[in-house]
């Protein structure tokens, strides 16, 4: 069933996106129906009805680890609205969903002088959308692995079909804005850093030049999060991160991690590790070192376990986390991610809990 509700773009977005809201009617008709009972309140001798604050909205942000399209998941594409498989349904179990997407969506460029590189099709836009996702960070270290012409590309294309990107811009200003998203009335701003040193210093966007937000320019990151803070209602940030095949996040990963919520972020969800890293809370804020794979060419059954993912739904009340829920995933032979049921659901949780035991993380109250 797709909970979605009233979603929207920050107003005069270069990215700007259109979803589909409530009938307008039923606002009409809520508000007609609280004007009846003030005015029968005050005919009854009460007095002006004592305006208590309203409680600020639950919202629930679903969260997928890292995408491409590579080798065998290239195949899926031949019918976009089935890329995902039925995992898709556990994305549309929220208001908003986030992943990483692991390389540039273009037809042109150069090829970059690096071990891994990637790039897709235009239908990955098409198949990202039918998956029920939202936004996707482009700060991470593929997103450029055909220059600057794949990057305008990969921006363009996602602009054109409706899909949202951050982390990446025209220049260092544009890279390091946020990407706003209205929820039933809550502002949520939205960033993403690359903490990969691979081409980090060519691949960065400057004053003049097109690239991504990078997480060793950390002044600038944290300027930037405050500023959201003062006027958003949640900030969320997505750093890309770690090292490759580590399940707990190293000493660079918490530092930026308690920088960033120190200057205001509330939610932070990572990628990068290609394993499950730990989640929980840290102070006020939430952080999830890693979630994975999720639309992956490689399996992974064998330490360090690539192929056990799974996606997070964070049930937010005002700034804070209230409720998380993970779904375990596990890989496909088709590349896909599938839900994984029974004690083999139940074991992976408490595998996934006992993560926060090198990550010095707390738990949520609800849990689930």
């Amino acid at each position: 069933m797709n909970r979605r509700r009233t979603v929207s773009s920050a107003a005069g977005s270069s990215r700007a996106r259109s979803f589909r809201g409530r009938p307008a009617v039923a606002a009409f008709v809520a508000t007609a129906a609280l004007v009846v009972a003030g005015c029968a309140s005050q005919t009854a001798g009460t007095g002006p009805a004592s305006a208590e604050p309203s409680a600020a909205p639950e919202i629930t942000l679903t969260f997928a680890g890292d995408v491409h399209f590579e080798d065998r998941v290239a195949e899926l594409l031949d019918d976009p609205t089935t890329t995902f498989g039925p995992v898709a349904e556990e994305l549309t179990e929220g208001d908003l969903t986030l992943v990483n997407l692991e390389t540039p969506i273009t037809t042109r460029g150069t090829a970059q002088d690096k071990r891994y590189v990637f790039r897709a099709p235009d239908a990955s836009v098409p198949a990202l959308i039918a998956a029920g996702i939202d936004v996707v960070s482009l700060a991470n270290n593929h997103t450029m692995d055909y220059g600057r012409e794949g990057l305008a590309d990969t921006i363009a294309t996602a602009e054109a079909g409706g899909l949202g990107t951050v982390g990446a811009g025209d220049d260092i200003d544009e890279a390091f804005t946020p990407l706003r998203r209205t929820v039933d009335g809550v502002d949520i701003a939205i960033f993403a850093f690359s903490q990969v040193d691979d081409l980090a210093e060519e691949w960065a966007a400057t004053p003049d030049r097109s690239g991504m937000a990078m997480a060793f320019d950390t002044e600038r990151a944290y300027a930037a999060v405050r500023a959201a803070r003062a006027d958003s209602d949640l900030v969320v940030v997505l750093p890309h991160w770690g090292a490759e095949g580590d399940r707990c996040p190293t000493t660079r990963q918490q530092e930026f991690a308690a920088g960033l919520i120190d200057a205001g972020a509330d939610v932070i969800v990572g990628a990068h590790s290609h394993v499950l890293q730990a989640a929980g809370r840290m102070g006020d804020a939430y952080v999830a070192y890693g979630l994975g794979n999720f639309l992956w060419y490689s399996e992974g059954l064998e330490e360090p376990f690539s192929a056990r993912a799974g996606v997070l739904r964070l049930t937010v009340q005002g700034r804070e986390v209230v409720r998380s829920d993970f779904v375990p995933t596990v890989m496909t032979p088709t590349g896909q991610s599938a839900v994984v049921t029974g004690w083999r659901a139940d074991l992976a949780r408490h595998n996934f809990d006992e993560l926060r035991t090198c990550a010095d993380l707390d738990p949520v109250l609800n849990d689930g």
